[in-house]
């Protein structure tokens, strides 16, 4: 294709409306950093600068794209407005922050100095980010698995329901960072009371969703299991599991949620590695630029681990696919 024809497939409205006002806010967001100057003592990030750049000439190349590829044009369409409006609040964040100084530092960082951070500390960050997954993956995957057997006989056997609904109604609501007296006296070592302590938080939401999907399967679903000769094993592994399914997972999502809040603090008392540990030793320092990195992290890192979830209930629940989106 032409470069006439490209520019000339550019003047379609719907593309050139969706598409255009990104290639603005980022011109708009290099021209803020490279020529509006002010006397500061920090020297300007230059990797911001290039990051905006290779985004400029990335974005006209999926513009390019879209001409050819109605997968990309759809793509362009939809996400267009929003990647035009977080670019301006960014650009409008560094002018509050760096350049007007509305927003003082150091508790208001530029979005460049997030950039020095990550350039400064990438290893550390990096190492803290393993840290965290390591400490949410073993307390989640221990807190989820107990709640679903636990749930599952709460469900199931009445007499399980009997003594186990006033346990779960008494001590399930107490958060689980409230615990944390008690955790540190119990375990060793601080490492071992944060994955307790993450435990306990998903393992309240996903024994009572467990538990509500066990105990509303349809009755007349076990009856026909049992005239065709279910046994009571067969009946709970073959039918009232793949019933509750679609609530289990709600559990599934809920203590996840439940972790990552317990994750955090649990990291800022006493763990001496992971994400939550960086923001507090940053704190200290006073780089709250470095704060907002690891938040950043958060973000990308809890995001990614919440759509790695769905995409395994759209692949187990396949008659649900596309009912519940992330």
């Amino acid at each position: 294709m032409s470069v006439s024809s490209f520019w000339k497939s550019l003047r379609e409205p719907t593309v050139i409306r969706r598409g255009a006002p990104v290639l603005v806010a980022l011109a708009i967001a290099w021209a803020v950093h490279r020529f509006w100057t002010v006397d500061s003592f920090l020297a300007p990030e230059p990797l911001y600068e290039r990051l905006l750049a290779i985004a400029f000439v990335g974005w006209l190349f999926v513009l390019r794209l879209a001409v050819g590829r109605e997968s990309v044009r759809a793509w362009v369409i939809h996400f267009g407005p929003l990647l035009a409006v977080g670019t301006t609040l960014v650009f409008t964040w560094e002018i509050l922050t760096a350049k007007l100084a509305l927003l003082p530092m150091p508790y208001f960082p530029g979005p460049d100095r997030i950039l020095t951070a990550f350039r400064e500390d990438y290893q550390l960050l990096g190492l803290s980010a393993a840290h965290s997954f390591r400490l949410l993956s073993l307390g989640y995957i221990a807190g989820s698995t107990a709640g679903f057997f636990f749930g599952l006989a709460l469900g199931w056997s009445r007499l399980a329901r009997y003594w186990g609904q006033p346990v779960l109604k008494t001590l399930g609501p107490i958060p689980a960072p409230a615990w944390i007296p008690v955790a540190m006296v119990l375990f060793p070592t601080s490492f071992h009371a944060s994955v307790f302590l993450i435990a306990l938080a998903s393992l309240f939401p996903m024994t009572t969703l467990t538990a509500s999907g066990i105990s509303g399967v349809r009755k007349s679903h076990l009856e026909v299991a049992r005239m065709l000769g279910a046994t009571p094993r067969q009946l709970v592994w073959r039918v009232a599991i793949p019933s509750a399914l679609p609530t289990i997972f709600v559990g599934l999502f809920m203590a996840l949620s439940a972790s990552f809040l317990t994750l955090i603090v649990a990291e800022m008392v006493g763990v001496k590695a992971g994400l939550g540990w960086y923001i507090t030793w940053a704190q200290n320092y006073m780089e709250y630029y470095k704060v907002l990195a690891a938040l950043v992290i958060m973000s990308v890192f809890f995001s990614t681990i919440m759509t790695a979830l769905f995409k395994v209930r759209d692949r187990v629940l396949r008659w649900q696919q596309g009912l519940i989106k992330w």
